[in-house]
Parts: structure tokens; sequence; C-alpha cells
């Protein structure tokens, strides 16, 4: 968690979009907001942690910024430089990587670990010779902690923990400044969830990357964030400094998470008062009006149904998207 001074961010979104049209039948389509009017920056060396419950757009705002989606709308900057053309998506594949959630299915079983590592720089044609190109991989699986002796094996021989090692690997092999990191330990027991935690530290730290951290764990992304934007039914609802949020949420579905996040402290846990939603999550093809949380919000009015509250600035670098933000906290 480095932050070399540079104010312009590396990364920023502005009112991103990202919609899915689903068949209804009878030629009908409907969109999926999968994403809807997303905005955010990420500053060279930070690490921006992305929560919100499964189904909450998580996933999709991190492949549509890397172009794996193409958006539906809002602009994407690298570096300061719209993302538009073909040209920039090339040079943006070519700073960027990925690394998947599940280390099972995001590994090709037929390829040796070599071969899968290898891929990215053949891709881009990043070594000259065969040498160079056996030398970068064991330099890559030095960096995530495998050894020479795991290069001629296959993915299914390996743990997931070491998968996900692999995955990492994969990721860093065109040397990327900003990596995207979909729920990469989710799949992993907790034991292994901290060394892998611990390794994006040490190669953030090492090579100086950036990240944008999407998790559901709110411990894990505590632990790794700078800062952390929470997310429901396709809406930012909050953006703060990873302490300010866990301390101080503002938002009522912030407030409802952070209450729920386990305590190591028995006296405190006992202590602490769990908020409840009620209610399940509505389907993103048929969003409420208005703000998204408001039918499970205890404190939604006719204001929340009528119009989406603004995302905006309420203290020092910490943005709520509440009506009622002022009242809740006061």
């Amino acid at each position: 968690m480095t932050d070399n001074g540079n104010t312009r961010p590396l990364v920023e979104v502005h009112n991103l979009k990202e919609y899915f049209d689903i068949n209804m039948g009878l030629f009908k389509t409907r969109p999926l907001k999968a994403v809807d009017d997303v905005s955010f920056s990420i500053k060279r060396g930070e690490t921006l942690g992305l929560v919100g419950e499964s189904g909450c757009g998580k996933t999709t705002v991190g492949r549509t910024l890397l172009h794996l989606y193409k958006p539906t709308g809002g602009e994407i900057y690298y570096d300061g430089q719209i993302i538009k053309t073909k040209r920039d998506i090339k040079m943006l594949r070519g700073k960027t990587a990925m690394v998947f959630q599940d280390p099972y299915s995001s590994l090709n079983p037929r390829m040796t670990v070599s071969d899968i590592i290898g891929e990215p720089l053949d891709v881009h044609k990043l070594c000259k010779t065969k040498a160079e190109r056996t030398e970068r991989i064991l330099e890559l699986m030095g960096h995530v902690g495998l050894n020479s002796e795991h290069a001629s094996r296959y993915a299914h021989e390996f743990s997931g923990g070491q998968r996900q090692r692999i995955g990492i690997a994969r990721a860093l092999a065109v040397a990327p400044e900003f990596i995207v990191c979909d729920e990469p330990v989710s799949a992993l027991d907790v034991s292994i969830q901290a060394q892998v935690i611990n390794m994006f530290d040490e190669l953030q730290e090492k090579l100086g990357l950036t990240y944008l951290f999407i998790a559901h764990d709110l411990l894990v992304v505590r632990h790794i964030s700078d800062r952390i934007a929470v997310m429901y039914l396709g809406k930012m609802v909050e953006l703060a400094d990873a302490s300010e949020i866990y301390d101080h949420p503002l938002h009522p579905y912030s407030k409802a998470l952070m209450s729920a996040v386990p305590l190591p402290d028995p006296n405190a846990a006992r202590a602490n008062k769990r908020i409840q939603l009620t209610g399940d999550i509505p389907s993103p093809l048929n969003a409420p009006s208005g703000c998204p949380f408001r039918t499970r919000c205890p404190y939604a009015t006719k204001a929340c149904e009528e119009s989406m509250p603004e995302f905006k600035e309420v203290s020092a670098n910490h943005f709520v998207a509440c009506h009622r933000v002022e009242e809740i906290n006061s």
C-alpha cells in the first residue's frame, strides 16, 4: 500500500454502465443493469476494495474496466488517456491483468505450468528467445513462491492455493501496472487465504502494483485495501478510506454489512448489535425505482422511491448515495 505522490489517478471510471439484454421470449428483451452509473478512481500504488453481496455487479465492474465486456456507457481513463479505440484497448491489455476467482476453472488442464505462465509472453511477444522465455517463467514462479520443479507439472496436480499462485504468476507475466483481483481467495481455505493476501501485499510493495480488489469477505478487504467502495444492485452506495468505512459507515446498507463482520474480541462481539436486513435482494431485471436499497431500508421514505440519491461527498473523501444520510447519522 504505497503512494508515490503522483496526483493523477492511474484508473478513472466515469458513469460506467454495463447492461445485458435478457431474452424474455416472443422476441422481447429487457436490459439487466449489472452496472449502472458507477464512478470512481484509483491512484497509482493504491488498492481499492470493492464489496457487496453476490450479484451486485462487482465482477462486471472489473471485467468492463478491462474491456473484457464492451461498456454500455460511461468513460474509462487509464493514466489520463480515455480508452475507446482498438488501439487504446490493446495498450490497456498490455498494462493490466486479471486474477480470476476460481483457480480450478481458470487454468487449462491440458497445459503445463510453464505453458500457462508463458502464454501471455507468447501472445504479447515479450521474449525474443526460448532461453529468455524460460528464464522469465522461472522468475515469475519465484515471485509467487513456486519452484522450478513445478514448471513441467499440470494444474490438477496442485492444491487450490498453489493453483491460485499459478494464476497470479500468469497475471504478472505482462509486467502489469494494474491488476483486477476478482475474489482471488474466496475459493481457498481460510489458512491459505492469509498466505495469498500477504503475497498480494508483498508483490505490490516489490513491483509497485495497483489493485482493484473485489471480494465479499469484509475482513479480507479491510486487510489489503486503502479505500473501500460498497456496491448494491449495480449502484455504488458508499466510498471512503478503509478504516473510515469500518468505523463510521454512513449508508444503511454499509452499516448492515459492517455489523455482520466477526469481531475477534468476545466482549466487543457480544456488545456488537447486528443489523438484520428484511427481505431479499430484488432481481436486477426488476430493480426498484429510485434508490435500489429502499425495499430493504428501515429509513426509506417517498423521496427514496422517486429518485436515485446523488453519490456525493459528505465529508473529506467520504462519498455516499443516500437521501437521508445527514439525519440517519446525526
